[in-house]
């Protein structure tokens, strides 16, 4: 597992609306049973967003949005199949958790 790779929602009763989880902790703590994860949250089930805290990303041709609010922490045994990383958009990942917990 690595930060910011991409999992797909395994839980079904949410996974049409946020089909993907975004995994954004740090790999030095990835002897932790536990990830903190992010919802990419379809973009039209998503409603209103705030560019710099909810980017959009292409994912398996679906455009999503960072739910950066909903974070949460998952056993690393709960998350799905790795789809992809998004290690390339790190800058706007990070962006939005400085925002999220900084303001800034």
């Amino acid at each position: 597992m690595a930060q910011f790779d991409v999992y797909l929602n395994p839980n079904s009763s949410t996974s049409q609306a946020i089909p993907y989880l975004l995994d954004v902790q740090a790999d030095l703590l990835d002897r932790l049973a536990t990830r903190v994860v992010v919802p990419l949250v379809r973009a039209e089930a998503m409603g209103l967003s705030a560019s710099k805290l909810n980017p959009k990303f292409t994912v398996d041709n679906n455009l999503v949005v960072m739910s950066s609010a909903e974070l949460a922490g998952v056993t690393h045994r709960s998350l799905g199949e790795k789809v992809v990383s998004l290690k390339v958009q790190r800058d706007e990942i990070i962006a939005a958790l400085d925002l999220l917990f900084t303001g800034i």
